[in-house]
């Protein structure tokens, strides 16, 4: 069993909180809030609603502060940095920004939907003490579920495509996880078909990230209201949202949280423009309950093609998706192609020293370009999923050698190189008998 969204309006309704030391903020339509608007539309936040404080990260991510001693990893999740880009090809007077989610301590926004599900799962009885917890990912849902997992004891199995990059398959085996491989011809439908199919031989809780409420609820409760604040707390108006889907989680609960804060900020959705499933206007059918091997997609999307951004659009646009479409949750669709996020990408390392990924790049390519018809005043932010580094062995990293180039390798000749001076004899003791020389 998982939060699907026909019980959302019920079963959300108490447990949409933020706590705060001196204030409390909520992004629920079901709480007794008041919401004031300010001058620049971008939300002041109030509730005195007593609220429980049903999620560890829910109830510390506006109050906890990083540098503070934690009791768990997962304490840490969240408040990810907003930075403004200054070096990048943006039109004078317009502002862009991006928020860094590689500062999560398992290096991608999918942290957030990791622990939000599994303590949503926890705090209903979903899941049992010690119960092997199974998900499809492409691998940074896997990695986030892995660490949450190992913090909180539960086995976890990750069901991955063999397409997606060997650095995401080896952080979640290193975190504990047991990764089972998929052909890549059976694309990310055949992924959730064979966790379902696990699921259901060994007893595993699917946690079913496509459909699962709980993936918007923790956005809503703490992404949206992230930005919300930091963007108020700077007097700024935010007036252009771009991101991507994977789940849709993520867009359906920032919008909803944009919406309750009365933000007019103009949500833009980023597809890959060799998959333009979402501009089509071609909805994917979904299967009655009990028929079908999987309840997220009856069959593939007609326009879906192989792209290279890892964790976008897989081969049927999920059900969360679907209902942020529904909710009219974004304004514009825009396409990106693969070269242009990999030159962003690799642009924005050198220019301004923040590392992203190739679904990065493919963000803030589309931004970038969004921004050179802005007016000025326009404030602009960019959600950046995952770090450079999870794409080590992928094509972001073509042509970046190991071994010195000729111009490092002129740079070095350029002096010396002076062997260091040689150490004092030790005579008579041997390697063996040096630890404890010096154990004081």
């Amino acid at each position: 069993m998982v939060l699907t969204h026909s019980s959302h309006s019920k079963t959300l309704n108490l447990h949409h909180k933020l706590l705060d030391s001196t204030e409390a903020i909520s992004t629920s339509s079901t709480c007794e809030s008041s919401i004031a608007t300010t001058s620049d539309g971008s939300g002041d936040f109030s509730c005195t609603e007593d609220l429980d404080d049903s999620s560890t990260l829910v109830r510390l991510r506006l109050r906890r502060r990083r540098w503070e001693v934690h009791q768990s990893v997962l304490e840490v999740i969240g408040q990810t940095a907003i930075i403004r880009l200054n070096r990048m090809p943006i039109p004078s007077g317009v502002e862009v920004y991006v928020k860094c989610e590689s500062g999560n301590p398992g290096g991608s926004l999918k942290d957030r939907l990791a622990h939000g599900v599994i303590e949503w799962a926890e705090k209903h009885g979903m899941l049992r003490p010690g119960q092997t917890v199974i998900e499809a990912s492409s691998g940074n849902t896997g990695i986030g579920m892995a660490m949450v997992c190992a913090s909180k004891g539960y086995p976890f199995v990750c069901v991955m495509s063999e397409s997606f990059s060997l650095e995401r398959r080896k952080l979640m085996r290193f975190l504990g996880a047991r990764v089972i491989l998929t052909p890549a011809k059976h694309k990310a439908s055949g992924m959730l078909i064979k966790a379902q199919e696990l699921a259901d031989k060994h007893g595993f809780f699917y946690t079913k990230q496509f459909e699962n409420e709980a993936n918007a609820w923790i956005h809503e409760q703490t992404t949206g209201p992230e930005i919300a604040k930091a963007f108020a707390q700077q007097g700024k108006r935010l007036d252009h949202f771009f991101m991507a889907y994977g789940t849709g989680g993520t867009i359906l609960g920032l919008s909803r949280a944009f919406r309750h804060a009365n933000m007019s900020t103009k949500v833009h959705l980023c597809e890959p423009s060799n998959a333009p499933m979402v501009k089509s206007g071609i909805p994917t059918k979904y299967p009655a309950p009990g028929e079908g091997p999987i309840s997220s997609f009856e069959t593939a999307h007609p326009l879906w093609s192989p792209h290279l951004f890892q964790g976008w659009a897989t081969d049927f646009i999920p059900k969360l998706l679907a209902t942020a479409k529904e909710e009219g949750g974004f304004q514009e669709i825009e396409h990106v192609a693969s070269g242009d996020a990999i030159a962003t990408s690799r642009l924005l390392a050198k220019s301004e020293g923040i590392s992203t990924g190739i679904s990065g790049g493919g963000i803030l390519a589309a931004a970038l370009r969004y921004a050179q018809c802005c007016k000025k005043g326009t404030t602009i932010l960019a959600i950046l999923p995952d770090t450079g580094e999870r794409y080590l062995s992928t094509v972001l990293f073509e042509g970046i050698p190991a071994e010195m180039t000729e111009e490092e390798v002129m740079i070095c000749n350029s002096t010396p190189s002076k062997p260091p001076p040689s150490a004092p004899s030790m005579s008579g003791i041997l390697p063996a008998d040096t630890d404890s020389l010096f154990d004081m």
